[in-house]
């Protein structure tokens, strides 16, 4: 009967042990599982991020298309570039005038 108890008894602590050491193995688990979790949500959110600019996107692209918009603004800048050509030829032009008219009042 000792013999029978004492068996009992280191049964029992083995099997504490393996209690135990499921218990740690399923903490693991839930720190993971709530690691997951967080991963998922910063994807998701991610996810929704590009949802938007890919409806951005598309607006965009009902619009002009991404070759159409740069033909654009390379249209824009040589605008830009002409008008400040323009403005400096005028203000020449009437500095010219200016000093033909100052002319012909001294003489």
């Amino acid at each position: 009967m000792a013999h029978t108890n004492s068996g009992w008894g280191e049964y029992s602590r083995l099997v504490l042990e393996q209690l135990e050491s499921l218990s740690i193995g399923i903490d693991a688990l839930r720190e993971e599982l709530q690691d997951i979790k967080q991963e998922m949500t910063l994807m998701k959110a991610k996810e929704d991020r590009v949802v938007e600019l890919k409806a951005w996107k598309e607006k965009i692209d009902e619009i002009a298309s991404p070759s159409q918009l740069q033909t654009k603004f390379n249209e824009v800048e040589d605008l830009k570039v002409f008008r400040t050509k323009a403005v400096t030829i005028f203000m020449i032009v009437q500095a010219i005038t200016g000093f033909i008219l100052a002319y012909n009042h001294i003489i």
